[in-house]
């Protein structure tokens, strides 16, 4: 399993980059090898990417989410990868964006891109292309303000 923490600082305001973090269908925009992001329901993403070169199809539920200040998952159903973005107010026009991300190779070929650090590496980028995408546009292109709290868990 990798655990990877990555973070990147954002020349918009907290708002802005939480709003755009909320649109999973535009991540194929900025993030590398993802192709898809379909969003079924409030809490129910469906991921389509190529992984070391090969297609992977994996469901994840949104755990929680609270408004400009985080948004946690986890896969429900093939790769597996648990994970949490939080959203750091610098100043009113600056946001730090950290990441921390689990992730479970799934076979040979996607346990050797592990070894290697790619899985790092690819979150380092695709947080590099989040901030280019957000600072050029300046403005999210959508935004879901809701609230999904953790489920309670078993007694």
């Amino acid at each position: 399993m990798s655990y990877i923490v990555e973070s990147v600082d954002v020349e918009v305001p907290v708002r802005v980059a939480y709003d755009q973090w909320t649109q999973f269908e535009d991540f194929p925009r900025f993030m590398d090898g993802v192709t898809a992001v379909a969003q079924l329901d409030e809490r129910t993403l469906e991921w389509h990417a190529e992984i070391a070169g090969l297609p992977a199809a994996w469901r994840a539920e949104i755990t929680e989410q609270i408004p400009d200040q985080r948004v946690a998952w986890r896969s429900t159903e093939g790769a597996g990868n648990t994970g949490v973005v939080t959203f750091h107010r610098l100043d009113a026009d600056r946001t730090g964006v950290a990441l921390r991300l689990e992730v479970e190779p799934d076979g040979v070929i996607q346990s050797m891109g592990d070894a290697l650090g790619l899985v790092g590496r690819r979150a380092a980028g695709d947080l590099e292309r989040f901030k280019s995408f957000i600072e050029e546009r300046n403005s999210s292109t959508g935004s879901w303000r809701g609230e999904i709290d953790q489920p309670a868990k078993a007694k």
